[in-house]
């Protein structure tokens, strides 16, 4: 008898406590204050704020890590005086143009850095990937939108950088920028798109591919052909016929061409607005293939 009262009365209290809020049903526990964080959505940041401390990320490492930065710029330093000495005298060939070799090379040089720079982020992907990062990763509560993004963000502020170091030695070897500031703010705006494209579709292949060995092929494979079928060391109308329609679907080129159109004396506009329009484009098909490869990796686990 007082062992069936004891119980009563727990069962009482029970009921009691579940039924503190109206309309709650007595099999329902009502969450002590505190218990429940103000916001479940609150500790998944928006997308905003974890692109900010994911390309954080990326930029920490570089800082720990200069020596990547350093060889890429260290590259573009040597192209640019060696190419410029070694074609110096490519002016005089009839067809090419007017002006000096270095402000035709400069933008050919920028555009390079980007192209190369970019072709190896893959490879921060797939290091991730080796380590246990991206799985670690996915089993938070990260955006697969920042995840991209802020891999394409950071490189294109190293793209920035190098791009800024390299047009300050081309004025110090002599190029000219006319225009004023316009004509580098398209070269750097040319050059970023680029490096956002390669990116992403070098992210793209290391979601799938995942062999550092399987990338480096690939990224051989393509840059090279990419470079010496635009007009970044060599003018178009000098080009064999079938190189010349390569070059004119080749973003490299339009990259160059929107940038050398920019600094030149009488610019036209409209097809240097084309040409960014057209990279532009190219970047966000790249990222969203990007995104489609990552979810093709979150799936296959």
């Amino acid at each position: 008898m007082s062992g069936s009262a004891v119980t009563g009365a727990g069962t009482s209290t029970a009921i009691a406590d579940s039924t503190t809020r109206p309309g709650l049903s007595a099999d329902i526990p009502v969450p002590r204050p505190g218990s429940v964080p103000a916001s479940a959505t609150e500790y998944a940041a928006s997308a905003g704020r974890q692109l900010r401390w994911l390309t954080v990320r990326h930029l920490r490492a570089m800082l720990r890590q200069p020596a990547y930065l350093a060889i890429t710029i260290v590259q573009a330093v040597v192209w640019l005086p060696l190419f410029g000495s070694l074609f110096r005298r490519v002016v005089d060939v009839p067809g090419f143009g007017d002006g000096s070799y270095f402000d035709f090379l400069t933008p050919g040089v920028v555009v390079m850095s980007a192209l190369f720079s970019a072709g190896w982020s893959g490879m921060r992907v797939i290091i991730d990937i080796d380590r246990g990062v991206m799985d670690r990763m996915l089993t938070s509560p990260v955006r697969k939108s920042a995840l991209i993004s802020s891999a394409l963000v950071y490189q294109a502020v190293v793209t920035a950088i190098q791009s800024i170091i390299i047009m300050l030695l081309g004025w110090a070897v002599g190029t000219h920028y006319r225009n004023g500031l316009v004509g580098p703010a398209v070269l750097l705006s040319a050059a970023s798109l680029v490096a956002v494209t390669v990116a992403a579709f070098s992210h793209a292949l290391a979601l799938i591919v995942r062999k550092e060995d399987a990338l480096i092929a690939a990224v051989n494979f393509a840059i090279l052909p990419l470079t010496f079928m635009s007009s970044a060391i060599m003018a178009r109308n000098l080009m064999p016929g079938w190189m010349q329609v390569i070059s004119r679907v080749n973003p490299v080129d339009w990259a160059v061409s929107a940038a050398r159109e920019a600094g030149s004396t009488d610019p036209d506009w409209l097809t240097v607005s084309i040409y960014l329009c057209c990279l532009t484009a190219l970047a966000t098909m790249a990222g969203m293939l990007a995104t489609r490869a990552f979810d093709a990796y979150r799936r296959s686990l």
